[in-house]
């Protein structure tokens, strides 16, 4: 059964914003050391829900308009209760045009699917990662839904950590992996390599560890947990428990590199 994407948006951020509400708006967080609760509320706020409010409500399908959009971005609140205040706008907003648009409808977007359904797979995905950075701060951690952490972990293999961009080459020199869903019974076999080009912004990527998924070939390591953890995990999150790894070490730690330190 497809996974309905809005309906989880509105549960992760309905959770973030309960517990940053009531935050110490200068607690750090420690999934994301550079930020306090506030920046985080700020980064949801203004860097999120805003910015893909406004390119599927108008519509955007293009670079330049994207673009336009993100200039037009508001000035952050000068005090916890206004941050608060534009979260929660900010946020029915956000819903509310997605729930206008169609799965198939041609969006612009970051990546190599411009549809609105990346879009709400997208948002629901980042509020759940950005949810448990919140809940991080208080020390209150909450359950993550499995069926949501499976497709977690197979977007983060298709656009994150693979899926290389137009611009770059891929270059597969590694072994193949494995990646296993003890809960929810899911598997995912990768090739480790790298990949080089010159992004549109004009950053050079000369040897960035990265990875793509295969439909053959024997994996030299299987990394396995319950899919939230394993999710968790991949994110540099906090997971209930730690995955467990089958076979080759080297390999695994090659892995690690792709996957970095999250976002």
């Amino acid at each position: 059964m497809a996974l309905d994407f809005v309906e989880h948006l509105r549960i992760e951020t309905a959770r973030l914003g309960n517990v940053l509400r009531a935050a110490d708006p200068a607690a750090p967080v420690p999934t994301c050391p550079e930020w306090s609760a506030d920046d985080l509320l700020w980064h949801m706020c203004g860097g999120v829900f805003y910015f893909w409010e406004a390119i599927v409500r108008n519509r955007v399908t293009d670079d330049t308009g994207a673009e336009e959009v993100d200039a037009r971005t508001p000035e952050r609140p000068a005090d916890h209760s206004g941050l608060m205040d534009l979260y929660e706008r900010a946020r029915e907003a956000l819903i509310a045009s997605l729930e206008q648009v169609g799965d198939d409808e041609p969006i612009w977007t970051w990546s190599s699917d411009h549809t609105g359904g990346f879009i709400k797979r997208r948002m629901a995905q980042e509020a759940l990662i950005h949810r448990v950075d919140a809940e991080a701060t208080v020390a209150e951690l909450s359950p993550v839904d499995a069926a949501l952490a499976t497709d977690g972990i197979l977007e983060g293999l298709q656009y994150f950590w693979g899926g290389t961009p137009s611009w770059a080459t891929w270059t597969p020199d590694g072994p193949i992996g494995r990646l296993h869903t003890t809960d929810t019974g899911a598997r995912w076999s990768f090739r480790l390599g790298w990949v080089a080009g010159t992004s549109p912004g004009g950053t050079r990527y000369e040897h960035e560890p990265a990875l793509e998924l295969v439909d053959s070939g024997e994996p030299s390591f299987t990394v396995s947990a319950p899919a939230a953890d394993l999710d968790l995990w991949l994110w540099n999150r906090p997971a209930g428990t730690e995955p467990a790894v089958e076979g080759s070490a080297a390999d695994f730690e090659r892995l690690k590199e792709v996957i970095g330190s999250g976002v």
